[in-house]
């Protein structure tokens, strides 16, 4: 039957992949990242995810570029990244007794919670860092995947995918990230590895603050942040000062990483790009090309 008349119907092969993407989940699009043939640019594409429609959507992006091989990197919207002491179990058992550890501070009913979770290799700590996230919307995005014959690699949570816009050396960078209507976040990470992370209220609205807004108040409330993470970072993880600071964010973000440099001795600098959600879709793709998925 394999080498007779059924097996010449191109519809009965596997497809075959037409490249990577990367893909930055939110709650209302799929931002779509994939490189250019021949060039150091990428394309970045928006689908929009109507009434959480994620069968939809992964059918238009297939539509669109074709049974690629993706990562995908959830927005903060879809998960919870929560600090928990470490279980004294087997290694093998420690995923099943986060539930139970986590189980009061989640939203998730017990039986729909899908977890995992790191732990730093240069601070000795008995705290892990526990993400949380629904089963059943994985298995959406699974099943949706599946069905449209798209290769699903890895996936991701931000504060995973941006470490990578930070050097990776031996020297502690601290990065200011924000997207429209969510926290800030702020985090540092060094050789790699995200050593701190926290997210701060009131700042959902800063892209759309005005120069004046920011002189007049913004930025030092920034700055403020910045420094009680940086205490915490030197007194309470007891490491050396970070290096630099990137902020990454929209509106006027060089004015701001202006404004914000005036406050302190570190290099504070404004990361470029074409939007956040774009970005983020670019380090998903950097994340799947590297191995890292």
């Amino acid at each position: 039957m394999k080498s007779g008349f059924l097996s010449k119907l191109t519809f009965w092969k596997p497809s075959k992949i037409t490249g990577d993407v990367g893909v930055f989940i939110t709650d209302s699009s799929l931002w779509v990242c994939k490189a250019q043939k021949g060039t150091s640019a990428n394309t970045i594409s928006s689908i929009p995810v109507l009434k959480h429609n994620w069968h939809q959507a992964f059918e238009q992006l297939k539509a669109q570029f074709g049974p690629v091989r993706m990562q995908l990197v959830l927005s903060y919207a879809h998960y919870q990244l929560l600090q928990a002491d470490k279980p004294n179990v087997e290694p093998t058992e420690i995923a099943q007794a986060l539930i139970w550890a986590v189980k009061d501070m989640v939203s998730e009913p017990v039986g729909n919670i899908h977890l995992d979770y790191f732990e730093s290799s240069i601070i000795p700590s008995a705290k892990l860092s526990v993400v949380v996230t629904s089963r059943e919307l994985l298995m959406q995005l699974v099943s949706a995947c599946e069905t449209n014959n798209l290769t699903l690699v890895g996936i991701s949570i931000e504060e995973l995918a941006l470490r990578h816009m930070l050097p990776n050396d031996s020297m502690a960078h601290m990065l200011v990230a924000h997207i429209p209507q969510q926290e800030l976040l702020l985090m540092v990470v060094k050789a790699g590895e995200v050593l701190m992370q926290r997210r701060v209220r009131g700042f959902n609205q800063l892209n759309k603050s005005t120069y004046e807004e920011l002189q007049q108040g913004i930025a030092d409330n920034l700055s403020l942040e910045i420094q009680r993470s940086m205490d915490y970072f030197e007194s309470q993880l007891r490491q050396a000062p970070v290096t630099s600071i990137t902020i990454a964010a929209e509106g006027d973000s060089n004015a701001l990483a202006n404004l914000v440099g005036q406050n302190f001795n570190q290099k504070v600098h404004a990361q470029t790009h074409d939007g956040i959600s774009g970005l983020l879709a670019q380090l998903a793709l950097q994340e799947l090309t590297r191995g890292d998925a």
